[in-house]
């Protein structure tokens, strides 16, 4: 009979990492499935590789570190990278499509909003808010 590799109290929650790493996982790429524009649909998929690799990385350094007896981090090194590039990757896409919108002034904003970005600049203030306020003073 051979002895198992990891004891049971160390199984379970590496293996409870890796499940709830790939029910996160799932979650994201629904997201980026369900959502009909561009800015809703970015946020799902960045929060899922973000949070999924995390448990999927603090899995992996569990196990490593007991197979190995002593401690292995430089898989949390990969996941503070992930962490720090994910968002700003995804911010970087939505502000070039903001530029694209900008200059072709034909994109969907809001899930039932057709028209263009909401910026000031690019829709008349109405009369009341175009005109200085008067000075009644006496």
């Amino acid at each position: 009979m051979t002895t198992p590799l990891l004891p049971w109290w160390l199984a379970v929650p590496v293996a409870l990492l890796l499940v709830l790493s790939g029910i996160v996982a799932l979650v994201g790429s629904a997201g980026l499935l369900r959502f009909k524009h561009f800015y809703s649909r970015i946020h799902a998929p960045t929060m899922g590789n973000t949070l999924g690799t995390f448990f999927m990385v603090l899995a992996v350094a569990i196990s490593a570190s007991h197979l190995m007896s002593r401690p292995i981090l430089h898989p949390l090194i990969l996941s503070v990278l992930l962490i720090i590039t994910s968002p700003v990757t995804a911010i970087f896409l939505m502000r070039a499509a903001i530029k694209r919108e900008h200059r072709q002034r034909l994109a969907k904003y809001g899930p039932d909003e057709p028209g263009y970005l909401d910026m000031p600049h690019k829709a008349p203030l109405p009369k009341e808010l175009a005109e200085p306020p008067s000075s009644d003073r006496t």
